[in-house]
Formats: structure tokens, sequence, C-alpha cells
């Protein structure tokens, strides 16, 4: 049984953040370990309070896992603090944990922001350079630029400078844009845009860390970046066709579909 470790706030709402990773794994036929960064007290309509850890009790989470169980990918999600974020990196490079993917989770689907603006610099200095695949939506690349991403060829642009921070590949996902949901890939080498038809629902809650999840968990699984990207994408474009109502607000996304549509 392969091991996958999302490192990433706790949604008690329960449609993104760890909850949605641990299921997006269980999907994939993976066992889900996680290290907690920070209790949100939110639900469908907003996030309403929020408290991080400590950055030596996120790192006592990952070391207890690594030490025990043979990891095969790591995903971040919210990571909150420029402390946690600079603890992170150090243990993922101490532990030389494989397959890292880093969603740069900035603020929640309702706009809460869920980042604090000094770990920023900590992303794009400490984290990006271990990072195998970055998956920034346009606001997230916008703030990381500290410029507007609002086109296609901005896209790519934003792909090829995130890139030069070190990570490994980096997918730009450009689904608030019209249209078609249209990400790009850019690993150094190939700059790919890759298509999916747009869901007409508005229960979207969770997508972009149930698609980090999801390519941590096939890169677990032996796919290289661009085949995992692109299988994310395909399981994410099934889980929002599978979306369901719940509460007042944007509810979550079918992560269990491989499993419940059998």
């Amino acid at each position: 049984m392969k091991v996958a470790l999302t490192i990433a706030g706790s949604d008690s709402g329960g449609g993104a953040g760890i909850q949605a990773d641990l299921r997006t794994f269980a999907a994939h036929g993976l066992h889900g370990a996680s290290a907690i960064t920070a209790v949100t007290a939110q639900n469908t309509v907003a996030v309403v309070d929020y408290v991080a850890l400590e950055p030596r009790m996120v790192v006592a989470q990952i070391d207890a896992v690594a030490s025990d169980m043979p990891v095969a990918a790591v995903k971040t999600g919210m990571l909150a603090t420029g402390p946690i974020v600079e603890a992170v990196a150090e243990a993922v490079a101490r532990r030389r944990l494989p397959h890292l993917v880093v969603d740069p989770v900035m603020a929640a689907k309702s706009g809460d922001r869920l980042l604090d603006p000094v770990a920023e610099a900590a992303y794009r200095e400490r984290l990006f350079p271990l990072a195998e695949v970055v998956t920034p939506n346009l606001a997230e690349a916008e703030a990381l630029l500290r410029r507007p991403v609002r086109t296609l060829d901005a896209m790519a642009q934003a792909a090829r400078d995130l890139h030069a921070l070190g990570p490994r590949a980096v997918l730009v996902k450009g689904g608030h844009l019209e249209g078609d949901p249209v990400d790009v890939f850019f690993d150094g080498r190939r700059l790919e845009e890759l298509r999916a038809p747009r869901i007409d629902t508005r229960h979207t809650h969770g997508t972009g860390c149930t698609l980090s999840a999801a390519i941590a968990a096939r890169l677990a699984l032996g796919a290289g970046t661009l085949e995992a990207a692109r299988g994310a994408k395909a399981y994410l474009t099934e889980a929002i066709r599978g979306a369901y109502a719940l509460g007042r607000g944007a509810g979550p996304v079918d992560h269990l579909h491989p499993l419940t549509r059998r």
C-alpha cells in the first residue's frame, strides 16, 4: 500500500483541506496520512475563523509519519504563516520526501484569506525549489508574480516565470476564465494546454485541493508530471460532474466517484 501525505489545514465543513485530500488519496487506492497546519471553522458559505498550529507541531506530525511509513508523495495546501512554510520546507528537505506537489493556497472559495502575506516570499524562496509540481490558480499566480494573469498568453508566461523559481513543473489553473477551463502546464521543455468541458454547477468547493492531491496520488503511483496533471484534471472534471448541494453555499465535489460509481 503506497502512502501519500497531505500537509494542509482542516476544513470543518469537510469539502476542502485535508478532508478532501484524504478522500482523493483513497479514491486512487492510496493510504492517506496527514500533518495538520491549521484548524479552520468553515462551512459552505465562509471561513468563520482559523488557528494556525505552532510550526514545531506541524514538523512533529511530518516526522512521525515519515519515520514510520514509506511516503511515496506529498502535497501541501493551506500553510497559513511564513514560519510554517519554512518549517515544512526544512522537513521535506531533511526527510528527502519525494514527489512534492505545492498548492499555494492563499484564499478559500468564499474569498476569505488563508495565508499570511509574509508567507508568499517563503513559498517562492524555500518551498518552490523543492517542488515537483506547483499548482497556482490565477489569483495565486498574480499574488506570487505581482502582476495580472487574466489571459491564456499571460498564463503561459506566468508558468514560465514560476518555473524559473525552481519547481520541476508548473500548472497554472485557468478555471476562473470565461469558457471551458484551460490549465497551462510547463516543465521547462513542454508547454501544454490542458482542456476540459465546463460543468454547469456552483458546487466546486475544494477543487484546488482535490486537483493537487490527485496529482500527488498519480505521481506516487508512478506517473510522469504531465501524465499526472492530465489524469488529475480528468479525475477532477468527473468529481465536479458529481458535485452535490450541501448547506447554503458552494457544495463539495464527489471525491469518491471512482469507487461509488462502479
